[in-house]
């Protein structure tokens, strides 16, 4: 039982399928708010392109050029992910503080 435990730490409790939705509509219907994400919260204020790569339960990747190279990044959650129904809110929630935060910078 103990090593079935040990296991199951760290997996991904989202099913690949789910992650690959979430993605493909990240990367195509918001892919302006993805690169908001990537400016803001990901630290690349330079940031010229954008895509969602993953997430689990405890953050989002993402993938990021800056002067033409493309670099990984990972984006915390607020706190652990275990639903899908979780995902677009603290997307939403990244996004916003992302924004606010370019918002701020001179």
């Amino acid at each position: 039982m103990l090593a079935e435990l040990g296991a199951n730490l760290g997996a991904n409790p989202f099913d690949p399928k789910v992650i690959a939705q979430i993605c493909h509509h990240m990367n195509t219907d918001h892919a302006a708010d993805t690169l908001v994400i990537c400016r803001g919260a990901g630290g690349l204020p330079a940031a010229e392109s954008a895509r969602m790569t993953g997430f689990d339960g405890e953050g989002a990747d993402f993938a990021a050029a800056v002067d033409g190279a493309e670099s990984p990044l990972r984006v915390p959650w607020a706190a652990p992910l275990t639903e899908r129904a979780e995902v677009r809110p603290e997307i939403v929630r990244i996004f916003t503080e992302s924004k606010a935060l370019l918002d701020a910078r001179p």
